[in-house]
Order: structure tokens, then C-alpha cells, then sequence
């Protein structure tokens, strides 16, 4: 008579291994989201006319036709958020937009005129040049700066103005951001060679690539501005984005 034998013991589970606190796209996304709460805060046709605050303040400047309020609204994920004319150089006021949980805000953006369109008259001109330099040079909350610069064109003239105009706050701490917008339009060899003169052009600030259309960088730059406006959190960085030609070589 064959005896019974004990039923084979479970194996013990092994352990599963801890999950990440925080994966590349979590940190994406967690910039993302952070940028689709932006709401339109108020609109200064001066500069005594901005609100005092004590958050920290992303400026986007560039030429009228660089694409800026684009960049803003892929951002923020809303296609109206700036102001787009079809004629470079209509608005001509500084606009900020809130950041942050429903009752909570943490941080703006503003989005400042664009400069040197022909179009504008010239007084113009040059009344809203000192009106940004002003800003630039004296907005004690302003955290960080990310300059729109079309790469087909490179940097131009004011552009050159304007880098010179902050180094001595970029030196102090200013965060600064060169976006090349437009990279779609760009073959590989041709963005490389864009990104080498602007980070030579830089004077130690960041470079990114941008492309609206095919969401070039768009998740970088998201990053970079949620980290400007939290230092003191930690969030792991995405890893650099390869260079994509957006049009056949």
C-alpha cells in the first residue's frame, strides 16, 4: 500500500521589484499638466500696471513672427491661450497667465510683445524696446527667460540686443532658454548645425529644438520650465530628445 505523501510546498512569491518613484514620461506629464492649468491672469499696456508678486515669472520674448504665441499655446495644450494674428505685431501688450491648482497659483508666464516687425510704425518700436527692456531688467520675480528664435533665420539683431541686455541677470542666476521653433522645417544636418551656433550664442543657457507640428521638444521645454518654477522639488529629467528631420534631406 503506497503511502501518502505530503502535498509539495508553495513556493514562497518573490518579492516584486519597488516600483519607480517617478518614470521619464511621469515627469513629462507632471510638467505638462502643470502647464494646461495656465488661465489668462491680466494684460498690462505698462509696466506700473502689472500686479506686484512673490511666484516665479517665465517671460517669453521674440520677433513677431517667430512663433511664439504657438510655442505657448502647444504648451499649455490650448490652441487660444496667446494671441495669434495673422499680422505679426498686433498685440502690443504684456500678458500674463496664471499657473497652478484651481485656487493655488505658483507661477506665470508672460508673454511680452513681439519686436521688430516692419509693420509696427517705428515709434512704436521703439517705445515697447524700452518697455521690455524695463521688464526685463527690473521685474524682481522674474525666474526665467525663454527667447523665440526661428532657426532658418538665426539670431538677429535685437535678439543679439536683448541677450546682452540680461547677462548680467543670467549671470546672477536668470534662467535662460533659446527655442529654436519652426524645426520641422529643418533636415537633420541643418538642425545640428542650428543648435551648435545657438548654444555657441547662448552665453550658458539652454537650447531646444521646437516643432508645433510634429511636437519637437515640446515635452523638454515643458520640463524645463516646470523645474525653473520648482527648484526645491526633485524630478527626474527625460533623456535628450534625437534630432528628428522633419523634412527629407
Amino acid at each position: 500500500m503506497t503511502k501518502n505523501l505530503p502535498a509539495p510546498r508553495a513556493a514562497a512569491a518573490k518579492p516584486s521589484a519597488p516600483k519607480p518613484l517617478a518614470t521619464e514620461k511621469s515627469a513629462a506629464t507632471l510638467a505638462l499638466g502643470w502647464l494646461h492649468t495656465a488661465r489668462f491672469l491680466t494684460t498690462a499696456p505698462q509696466l506700473h500696471f502689472l500686479p506686484d508678486l512673490d511666484i516665479p515669472e517665465i517671460a517669453f520674448v521674440g520677433r513677431s513672427n517667430a512663433g511664439k504665441s504657438t510655442c505657448i499655446n502647444t504648451l499649455t495644450q490650448q490652441k487660444q491661450l496667446a494671441f495669434a494674428s495673422k499680422k505679426p505685431g498686433r498685440t502690443q501688450h504684456i500678458n500674463l497667465f496664471s499657473l497652478g491648482k484651481q485656487g493655488v497659483m505658483d507661477a506665470v508666464l508672460t508673454d511680452l510683445p513681439g519686436y521688430g516687425y516692419a509693420a509696427v510704425p517705428r515709434q512704436e518700436k521703439v517705445r515697447w524696446q524700452q518697455v521690455m527692456a524695463n521688464y526685463l531688467v527690473t521685474r524682481k520675480n522674474l525666474k526665467g527667460i525663454v527667447l523665440m528664435c526661428d532657426p532658418r533665420l538665426g539670431l538677429t539683431e535685437l535678439d543679439e540686443i536683448l541677450l546682452d541686455l540680461l547677462r548680467e541677470r543670467v549671470q546672477e542666476g536668470l534662467k535662460f532658454l533659446i527655442v529654436l521653433t519652426k524645426a520641422d522645417k529643418l533636415t537633420r544636418s541643418e538642425a545640428t548645425k542650428a543648435l551648435s551656433i545657438a548654444r555657441l550664442q547662448a552665453g550658458g543657457g539652454e537650447v531646444r529644438l521646437f516643432s508645433a507640428t510634429k511636437r519637437t521638444g515640446v515635452e523638454a521645454v515643458a520640463e524645463l520650465l516646470w523645474a525653473w518654477a520648482h527648484p526645491a522639488t526633485q524630478c527626474p529629467p527625460l533623456q535628450p530628445e534625437p534630432l528628428q528631420p522633419l523634412v527629407a534631406q
